[in-house]
């Protein structure tokens, strides 16, 4: 298909051959296009999705490295993100991404004496929101005082209107200063999550989205927190166990073709460009990050196209260590008084036979993204050595990073005025990916909420019925 020959004529999407059932392209093979893809293909419309990189999964994927697997990052989601839980369902990922039973997440704090450092936020097994109770009356690392004042903004922020479109105008920072959260509050526990699920720090982050993640994270279900993550390479999950649920849907996807235009016919069908090849269909799902999507788009498509221009972005790195034996105990921890911020055990996903590799997750890396390796390591190995006191005797066998420049779509106030729906003013072209009107910030929930809106949206117009399967997380929600 991509071998530069020229083709015959325009195909359908679906079978290759002109025809004239229902069918769709899907641009772009992240999780919002997978998801797309397979709701359609489960609808009965016939489906090619197309993906510029060799692989699938976007920006949540793995790599091969001196003999291991490698996430590019870690990404991890909670119980309530109920389309991302359908989406490992649908690929039949479940039991390789399990939840904890129930939430607990260690907090190393490094200024304190060995042996006073950990914290631990967890939940009991009592409603919202006495189930956090304990959990922040004992936590060490804010005064008695804070804890009152960090209660008492947890209820006023259970209070806000989601629906409010001045929320997302006002700083989440703004809003924590005035209802009285100190600075080490804000370090120890807003800032804790809140960096980990916006990327950007309180003050740098839309209320609206802010209110949004920790209403629903902490404040909604007694376990809505709880925390999952991928016990084998993220490959596995988004690249081959999603490519096999997609050519069981009878999805053609190819990967390595990147797409130059699209357009509509006198028909009225849409066209999409490929090296090659000219594919035709009644329907396509812009399935990319925004600034392609922009460039992608045919005039009309959308009011004020260019605000897809002003939706920033917001880097995340990764540090990779591998040590010549075991340095942490724990499946993972976060940490305060140190520019490490979470720390995950990926030994045994990564098949490391002997020792111990660690995944440092820095979100919000504005000051580190194009630091050299070499600075990186200087700064990093001593402060593992501050948290980890077996990584003292340790020997550093393999030291690396990973750079996601552009991994979200930075949350800043304002950003939502800017995110489009999944319908646009073009008939038959929606619009998918986590940076779309979803409501939530850029995670993996929001990438496949995305691709169920587009397939809604698409099947809504083709006159489909849609698979009942695909809504039940909203009913969970």
């Amino acid at each position: 298909m991509t071998d530069g020959t020229q083709s015959e004529g325009p195909r359908t999407a679906a079978t290759g051959r002109s025809g004239s059932g229902r069918d769709a392209v899907v641009i772009g093979g992240g999780l919002a296009g997978v998801t797309a893809a397979l709701a359609l293909a489960d609808a009965g419309i016939g489906v090619t999705l197309l993906e510029g990189r060799p692989r699938l999964g976007g920006l949540a994927f793995s790599f091969q490295r001196d003999g291991l697997t490698v996430d590019n990052g870690q990404h991890v989601y909670l119980r309530c993100c109920t389309a991302y839980r359908w989406f490992l369902d649908r690929i039949e990922g479940t039991a390789l991404a399990p939840l904890q039973n129930r939430l607990d997440v260690p907090v190393l704090d490094v200024d304190k004496p060995e042996g006073r450092r950990l914290g631990r936020l967890r939940r009991d097994a009592l409603p919202v929101p006495l189930h956090l109770g304990r959990s922040l009356a004992t936590y060490p690392h804010l005064s008695l005082a804070e804890r009152a004042r960090v209660g008492r903004a947890a209820l006023a922020l259970k209070g806000l209107d989601l629906a409010d479109p001045s929320l997302d105008a006002t700083d989440f920072g703004s809003w924590l200063t005035a209802h009285g959260q100190s600075a080490r509050a804000v370090e120890a526990l807003w800032d804790l999550v809140g960096v980990a699920t916006l990327n950007a720090v309180a003050k740098d982050a839309s209320l609206g989205l802010a209110a949004m993640v920790f209403k629903t994270g902490l404040l909604s279900d007694p376990g809505a927190a709880d925390i999952g993550w991928a016990r084998v390479p993220l490959g596995d999950l988004h690249d081959r166990l999603a490519r096999k649920a997609l050519d069981s849907a009878g999805v053609r996807t190819e990967v390595r073709t990147r797409v130059t235009s699209i357009s509509t016919d006198d028909n009225g069908r849409w066209s999409v460009q490929v090296p090659g090849e000219t594919l035709t269909a009644d329907a396509v799902v812009l399935a990319v990050p925004q600034r392609e999507a922009h460039d992608l788009l045919p005039a009309g498509a959308l009011d004020a196209p260019e605000r897809l221009l002003e939706i920033g972005t917001a880097p995340i790195l990764n540090v990779h260590v591998v040590y010549d034996r075991t340095v942490l105990a724990r499946p993972f921890f976060a940490a305060l008084g140190t520019p490490v911020q979470w720390v995950f055990d990926r030994t045994e996903a990564s098949g490391l036979p002997q020792g111990q590799y660690l995944a440092l997750s820095q979100s919000a890396a504005w000051d580190e993204i194009d630091e050299p390796v070499a600075t990186l390591r200087e700064r990093y190995l001593p402060e593992l050595e501050r948290l980890l006191p077996r990584a003292r005797g340790a020997r550093v066998k393999d030291f690396f990073v990973t750079r996601e420049r552009t991994a979200t779509f930075a949350p800043t106030p304002g950003v939502g005025r800017l995110r489009p729906g999944a319908r646009t003013k073009a008939s038959g072209l929606y619009l998918a990916g986590a940076w779309t009107a979803t409501g939530w910030p850029a995670t993996m929930e929001s990438a496949v909420r995305s691709g169920v809106s587009a397939a809604q949206a698409a099947l809504d117009a083709l006159g489909r019925p849609r698979p009942r399967h695909l809504f039940v997380f909203e009913e969970a929600a």
